[in-house]
């Protein structure tokens, strides 16, 4: 029997190498795929620099603005000065209610004032009563007075003549007449100063009777006036537009609604007002940096919001006093509207535009491509591939445009700041970062 050894199969080293390298090509070529398309992705991601370039030319510079229509003159309506602290709305009409001459728009609850004339009348009659007393207790006195007076002078007579008697009679009784004469015309003069004091105390107690007669009088009267005061009606015929219920504690932000039915004022406060149809005008809050740039006078366009396609004109009528906190520093620009029509109502809002300057051969740049910082005034002026900054003087300004002096025309300049844009593109360029981020 004979044994049979067959040898062991064993792959040639060249195949394994060949393996390998394919293995360690398609790796490759993957990672350079990778590393391609995130480039590609890169670039596509990467952040553009909007640009503009720097223009000469005539320019119009315009402010715009939102607004408010209003009534010109407007007759304002208060709550009357009745000396309370408080007053209580209880019935009113609403803003655009179109009221007549005399129409009532407010009314104030009156229980208090109501209270007074009660009380005020009843001091009256209190008053009357009294004074009804005095002047009979002064008439009584009067006659009282009289009657003591006449019966002092009839036995001021009969002494005088009871003293003619005496040279006929003894002595002693004519002295006793003698002292009787003395005694009468004694009695006689006390009796006149007497009345003359009962009379001036009854005088005394019937003016002060009357005083408070007449006091009571001017309270029921003021009372009376105060309570017809609290109905306010309007003099002139037009529509209501109601106020804000206290535009002194606006906040920056905060809108206050209109007074309504239940509300607390305060004597003086203005509740309405009936704007004068025939004078009507724009109200704009505009900004305290624009305030050099208006003037009266200068010509003004507007559209009303909600008369769309419509372009009314109007010119400047008055610069209110600028107001606000020192973050929100604005004023109120009135704008006397010259073409109005009778669609037109107290209170819809409108936008104006108004031309404050035509300059001539000016250069200029869109407002956003110029940059405030550390005292500088400057742009971005692109050099190559990237922007260098160039410090420009400032002429004037408006929201959309800047005239400056100090760059070339024609140069071009960044609409955005280029270092925020570099650091956008760092971080699109270095995905592991902004992982890591």
């Amino acid at each position: 029997m004979s044994t049979i050894v067959r040898p062991l199969a064993v792959a040639p080293a060249s195949k394994v190498i060949v393996r390998t390298l394919l293995w360690l090509i398609a790796i490759a070529l993957i990672g350079w795929l990778g590393i391609w398309a995130a480039r590609r992705l890169t670039i596509a991601k990467a952040p553009v620099i909007p640009t503009a370039k720097v223009r000469r030319g005539d320019l119009s510079l315009a402010l715009t603005a939102h607004a408010e229509l209003r009534g010109g003159n407007p007759e304002t309506l208060t709550a009357p000065m009745t000396g309370d602290g408080e007053q209580h709305i209880t019935s009113m009409l609403k803003s655009g209610d179109k009221v007549k001459p005399g129409d009532v728009v407010f009314r104030l609850n009156t229980s208090e004032q109501e209270f007074k004339l009660k009380e005020a009348e009843s001091d009256l009659a209190e008053a009357e009563q009294h004074l009804i007393q005095a002047r009979a207790q002064r008439d009584a006195e009067s006659e009282e007075g009289a009657y003591e007076l006449s019966k002092a002078k009839s036995d001021l007579k009969l002494a005088e003549l009871d003293v003619r008697k005496n040279p006929l009679l003894a002595a002693i009784v004519a002295r006793q007449n003698d002292l009787a004469l003395a005694a009468a015309r004694d009695k006689l003069t006390q009796l006149e100063h007497n009345i003359g004091n009962r009379q001036t105390t009854n005088n005394a107690a019937i003016a002060i009777q009357e005083a408070a007669r007449t006091k009571a009088l001017e309270a029921i009267k003021t009372a009376r006036q105060n309570i017809e005061s609290m109905t306010v009606k309007t003099q002139h015929g037009g529509y209501v537009s109601i106020k804000a219920t206290d535009p002194n504690m606006i906040s920056p932000g905060m809108v206050l609604p209109p007074f309504q039915v239940g509300d607390t004022v305060r004597p003086g406060m203005a509740i309405a007002e009936i704007p004068d149809l025939e004078k009507w005008e724009v109200a704009a809050r505009m900004d305290e940096m624009d305030r050099g740039h208006v003037a009266l006078n200068d010509k003004v366009e507007i559209t009303v919001i909600a008369l769309p396609g419509r372009q009314f004109h109007g010119h400047v009528s008055n610069l209110g006093g600028t107001t606000g906190s020192f973050w929100d520093r604005h004023f109120e620009c009135k704008i006397a509207l010259d073409d109005p029509v009778p669609e037109l109502r107290p209170g819809m809002s409108a936008m104006v535009v108004m031309t404050t300057d035509e300059l001539r051969n000016v250069l200029w740049v869109p407002a956003q491509s110029l940059f405030e910082a550390d005292g500088r005034t400057f742009v971005y002026i692109r050099s190559g591939k990237s922007f260098v900054a160039k410090d420009v003087k400032l002429v004037r300004r408006n929201e959309t445009r800047a005239i400056i002096a100090g760059v070339g025309e024609g140069q071009e300049v960044a609409l955005s700041n280029p270092l925020d844009t570099d650091k956008k593109k760092e971080a699109a360029g270095n995905p592991l970062q902004s992982v890591q981020r």
